[in-house]
Formats: C-alpha cells, structure tokens, sequence
C-alpha cells in the first residue's frame, strides 16, 4: 500500500475519487440536515450531468488532443434513446432496472454512434475535425427534431419524417420538435453521483494504461507515433467510441430528471457542446479533477447571481475571463504553485 501511495499518478487519482466521495457524503449530510434549499437542491442533478461531460469531452480534448465541437450530439442520442426504452417499459419494470437498463442503452446507442461516425472522420485532426463534429451535432439534433416514432390505430410500428403521415400516429412515443413526454423521472443526485464517479474511474483508468499512453503519445507527436507502429486511427477510435459512450451516460441521467425531453438548441446544439468545452479549457486541459470543479462553479454561478437581474450574465461573463487568464497566465500560475500548501509540505517530507 505504501509503495501504491508513493506513485505520484496513484496518489492523484486516489485523492480525486476520495474527494467525489467525501463532497456526495457532505451535500447528503447538508440536504438531511435541510442547510441545502429546494433551488440549489434541483441543481445537483444538472452537476453530474455537465461534469460527467466534462470528463467524457475532456478524453477528446485533453488526452487525445482533438477538438471535437458536436459532443452534445452524443449527449442527445443517449437522451432519447434511454428516455424512449423507459417509456416504453414504464408498467413492464420497477424503476431502478428499468434505469440502470435506461443508461446502458444510452452508452451504447451513443457509442454506436461515436464508433460509426469516427470511421471516416478521425483520419481528420484540427480544425478539420472540429467542423465536422460541429455539423454532426446539428444534423443529430435536426434529425430527432423530425422523427414522428409510434404505434398506428392497428397496432403496427410506424416511423416518419413526414409531418402530414404523423398524423396516422395515434400512440407518438416521439412526436417531433415535442420530443418525447410521459418521462418517468428516475434520476437522482445518487445516481448521478454513481454514473458520474463511474465516469472518472473510466477516464483515469484509460488514461494511466497502455492504450491512454498510446493515445497520449499521438496528442504529443501523430508522426513519430506511427513510425513506432501505434495504430493512430484504431487508438483515436478507442478514445471517441469511450468519449461517447460517457455522453451518452450523461444525456440518459438527463432525460430522466424531467417527464419531457426536447431536441431544442440551448440543451442539444452547439452552443452546449462550447459550454461544454469551455468546462473543460477553464479546468486545465487534461485534468479531469479540474473540469469537473469548472463545471459545477460554471454551472452554480448564473444561479447564485440571479439577484442581480439583467446584469447576471454579464458578471458571469466578466468571471470566466477572470478565470482563464488565473488559470493560464504564467504568472498568476506561478503565484499559485508558489504558495501552494500542499507542495511545501511534500517538500518538507523529503
């Protein structure tokens, strides 16, 4: 156990864990005692949501070193994917299978998703990438927003694009730009919790192996990797088909924190998948400790400065450039590592 401890990887990756387990047993603690209100306390799902893909993008971006800008595609497929198996299974299994089942369809369709679009896209890297990945979000969000799924008056299974046949849909489990309503609510700040810690066991597992050195080995130099003979497009496979299938993980616990789920913009479309990225950026590129704490302050501040009206969005603006330039002016990094507690006293150890 010592020798396990004194690998520096080891230790940080034990602290992180910890420190999720430790946080979900105070907000427990603090929600029991009622210290936590009933606005802050309908926010600790949307925190696992958006830190869980955090952690899922944060494998493109940090460890792969790709830019990917559709990653709310993979979110959405996950949603309503899961949310259409537990509606349709809603009378035929108790609640906590049919969720558990819920979010494994949601990592799997997503998934299924990541390893077929990344087939012909990730011989592409950059910028190049980056607008492809955007365009498959859009054409995600666009595509469930004009599927009408169903049962017809005789009972036969009936899916179409076009809106005057929708009509023939007496039973719409997915009805359009309205999405999918009748959403059993499932999800709870445990569960997110459980899928979100699940997530960074995943991601700090993959990275510390021998696939996440080789997949680490071509963010740092594509070409000398392959004149090793790594399998550039095999291990960038790898690192999406995951990414993905983490997403969709997150858009299943977000689809079953509310009874209706629609494909709208500000929740599915690219705006969400730069916010996403801004998590990321704003925690340190490569530390999943850091995107997660990005996406809960980024997440908890528009809420906390709902006082303040219409100036709100301007003073969190105003904070997130605060925040990059402290966290990657070289200075202010330096001031930082300077006055670190926790490096004096490893340096007192030795």
């Amino acid at each position: 156990m010592a020798k396990i401890l004194k690998n520096k990887t080891t230790k940080n990756n034990l602290i992180t864990i910890l420190g999720l387990i430790v946080i979900y047993v105070a907000v427990m603690i603090c929600n029991g005692a009622g210290l936590i209100n009933n606005h802050i306390g309908g926010l600790l799902v949307p925190f696992c949501v958006y830190s869980t893909m955090a952690v899922s993008l944060n494998i493109i971006v940090g460890i792969l070193g790709d830019l990917s800008l559709g990653h709310a595609g993979f979110m959405c497929i996950g949603a309503f994917s899961s949310a259409y198996f537990s509606k349709a299974m809603a009378d035929a299994l108790p609640m906590v299978p049919r969720f558990i089942i819920a979010v494994v369809i949601g990592a799997l369709a997503a998934a299924l998703f990541g390893f077929l679009i990344g087939i012909p896209v990730l011989r592409l890297h950059g910028d190049y990438l980056a607008i492809v990945t955007l365009a498959f979000g859009e054409i995600i969000k666009n595509i469930i927003n004009a599927l009408y799924i169903g049962h017809t008056e005789s009972g036969s299974f009936m899916m179409t694009v076009d809106i005057s046949k929708s009509s023939e849909i007496k039973d719409k489990m997915l009805n359009g730009p309205q999405g999918i309503t009748g959403i059993p609510v499932s999800a709870t700040f445990t569960s997110g919790f459980i899928i979100l810690l699940l997530a960074v066991i995943v991601t700090l597992n993959l990275t510390n192996s021998r696939s996440g050195r080789a997949i680490m080995s071509i963010r740092d130099n594509r070409i000398a990797s392959e004149s090793l003979g790594i399998n550039v497009t095999k291990y960038k496979m790898l690192a999406f088909t995951i990414s993905a299938a983490i997403a969709g993980c997150a858009g299943a616990l977000y689809a079953h924190n509310s009874t209706i789920l629609q494909a709208k913009s500000e929740r599915f479309g690219y705006n969400m998948s730069i916010m996403i990225l801004v998590y990321v950026v704003l925690g340190g590129i490569g530390s999943t400790r850091g995107s997660i704490i990005a996406a809960v302050v980024l997440t908890l501040i528009p809420e906390v400065l709902r006082f303040i009206g219409n100036y709100r969005m301007l003073i969190y603006a105003v904070i997130m450039i605060a925040m990059m330039i402290i966290n990657w002016n070289p200075k202010s990094r330096a001031f930082i590592e300077k006055h670190n507690p926790f490096k004096k006293k490893e340096k007192g150890v030795e």
